[in-house]
């Protein structure tokens, strides 16, 4: 019985292997947009699309970072200026998206651009940082997107949208975590929507990497500044002892944590676009397969144990808070 599962789970494994390792013929030539391309996955990818002999659309927000790429890139590869936060600057990404694809259409759009910071704790943060991030994370990605499906829908193409592993369990606070959980729901959504059309709609969830976004320097500034802009009695309930832990503990998690080997998100992303049959989700980083995924099946009070372990206890924090009568 054991011998005849066991075969039968050989079989099946051999088959999804077999199957997962199929690529799309003739895609040589086909567009590929992608943003966020000044540096980290975006750059990384639009460099290995280019070699694979796609015509690359790359979309960066500086001119210094289109100008790098260009001069990495074969003369194909072509590139503009793209701020997610402005409804102008995506119209323009869009008209110049149609010029060059024309009738052809757009194979795919590779929703990479993204920010992380300020992230910290929820108190410390004003209106206009959740906003920020998740205007940039999510709500610019999904005009973009919604302006070009008319081209999707005609090359029968692929969306991929990079959310992360804090889309799925919320870490920390501040913007990054809500934007992510914002690109699952309207990935899904899309993906089912999409689909009598031909258009593919996949996910990567990528762990913890070292990238720009995980930049600790820039961490620690923004957090700095925000602990600064707190007003007196905030700061006097955590106290200057929990502002230092607290950076602390951020060194250790990125210490060891960031994977500093991109190819592995890069390529999760290139299969998602060339595969005769794509994966819904791609989980890139061990930290994600075996860390971030599991906890986030676990029982919320389990979860909310192990992090309140890990991080600094407040000044004023009070033992048993959240079972005191009000």
């Amino acid at each position: 019985m054991w011998a005849y599962a066991v075969l039968c789970m050989l079989l099946w494994a051999i088959a999804w292997l077999l199957r997962d390792r199929r690529r799309l013929p003739g895609l040589m030539g086909r567009h590929v947009l992608v943003t966020g391309c000044d540096s980290g996955f975006g750059c990384r990818l639009a460099q290995r699309l280019d070699r694979a002999g796609f015509r690359v659309l790359a979309a960066c927000l500086t001119a210094q970072g289109a100008e790098a790429l260009r001069a990495a890139c074969s003369p194909g590869l072509r590139t503009s200026l793209l701020d997610l936060t402005s409804s102008e600057s995506i119209a323009s990404t869009l008209a110049w998206v149609q010029d060059e694809v024309g009738n052809q259409g757009l194979f795919g759009l590779v929703n990479n651009a993204g920010v992380a910071n300020p992230m910290g704790p929820t108190e410390w943060l004003q209106a206009e940082d959740l906003r920020h991030v998740v205007t940039i994370n999510a709500l610019g990605p999904a005009e973009l997107t919604l302006g070009l499906l008319p081209l999707l829908k005609r090359a029968r193409g692929r969306v991929v949208n990079i959310s992360s592993v804090l889309g799925r369990l919320a870490a920390a606070g501040g913007g990054y975590c809500p934007s992510k959980y914002a690109v699952e729901a309207f990935s899904d959504s899309l993906r089912r929507d999409m689909a009598p059309f031909g258009v593919r709609v996949c996910i990567v969830e990528p762990g913890f990497f070292r990238t720009a976004a995980t930049d600790l320097g820039g961490i620690e500034a923004a957090l700095g500044r925000r602990w600064l802009q707190l007003d007196p009695e905030t700061r006097r309930s955590y106290g200057d002892d929990f502002f230092r832990q607290y950076l602390q503990v951020q060194r250790r998690i990125m210490a060891w944590l960031c994977d500093p080997d991109l190819t592995k998100v890069t390529g999760c992303l290139e299969h998602a676009l060339t595969a005769q049959y794509p994966r819904t989700r791609y989980s890139p980083g061990w930290d994600a397969k075996l860390l971030w995924l599991p906890a986030s099946y676990l029982p919320a009070c389990l979860v909310d144990a192990v992090l309140a372990a890990v991080l600094p206890k407040p000044a004023g924090s009070i033992r048993g808070a959240p079972d005191t009568p009000q």
